[in-house]
């Protein structure tokens, strides 16, 4: 069964760790059924590391054996009569992984051509987790990566890679989607989305002389939510972050013309 929204179902925000993880494969099978021989798609992992106030890091999983927090050292506790001692651990460092999907030319050693980065809350939420994505970002353009972000997520503060200043006001919608193109570097290509309209198909920059390729982003969408089993979310929930006044109004007369409200 297919959501009750023409395009990004917003209940699905509050389910989008399974959301994320689904849309990460189900965009790297489509992206590598549409790519030259020599490029493929890959889901990589970063490892988000909280050591501490102020203290976090992003890793690459092959390096996180060796690029650890420093364990913390424990003054031994006060000796109690008749008490037997115990063994002091390090309790590990809280961790939080973030899926990106990669385009890597294999005929040049596996460079990164293109990134794609699906937003999550935890990159738009906290200072220190926006200060980490804004570190990707410039890598990645400074790097001379395309790189393709979708923000699906209506929670926290505007990070894509481009000034919000300088988006026009009929593009400031709910969802966003950029484009920055290694060959166009001054400019951005904007997808605006709406609550009431179907997620656009994307463009996806590849190498200079390729032709770009087509990400249809509501076949994924609808894919999750299905797969998910997402018919069974209860629309008489209240939404939070709330939708603003006359997307509400729209929405709630959706939900009760499907009889799910």
């Amino acid at each position: 069964m297919k959501s009750p929204f023409p395009g990004m179902d917003p209940y699905l925000e509050r389910h989008w760790g399974d959301v994320h993880a689904k849309l990460m494969v189900y965009a790297c099978d489509q992206i590598n059924q549409l790519l030259p021989k020599d490029l493929q798609a890959r889901v990589e992992e970063t490892v988000h590391v909280v050591a501490g106030e102020g203290d976090s890091r992003w890793f690459y999983p092959d390096v996180l054996v060796v690029e650890e927090p420093a364990t913390l050292e424990y003054a031994p506790a006060a000796q109690v009569a008749g008490a037997t001692e115990p063994r002091l651990i390090a309790i590990p460092a809280p961790r939080r992984t973030q899926r990106h999907l990669e385009i890597v030319d294999s005929s040049s050693g596996n460079r990164v051509v293109t990134a794609v980065e699906v937003l999550s809350p935890t990159t738009k939420t906290t200072a220190a987790d926006r200060r980490l994505y804004r570190s990707k970002q410039r890598a990645y353009i400074q790097g001379r990566v395309n790189l393709v972000e979708i923000d699906l997520i209506r929670a926290g503060r505007f990070i894509l890679a481009v000034p919000e200043s300088a988006i026009p006001d009929d593009c400031r919608t709910i969802y966003r989607i950029c484009v920055r193109r290694v060959d166009k570097p001054h400019r951005a290509e904007l997808y605006p989305v709406t609550l009431r309209e179907p997620l656009p198909n994307i463009r996806i920059p590849l190498r200079p002389g390729d032709a770009d390729i087509v990400l249809q982003l509501q076949p994924l969408i609808d894919h999750c939510y299905e797969a998910g089993r997402y018919d069974k979310i209860d629309y008489r929930q209240p939404l939070q972050p709330t939708l603003e006044e006359g997307d509400a109004r729209w929405a709630d007369a959706l939900l009760r013309e499907r009889g799910l409200r």
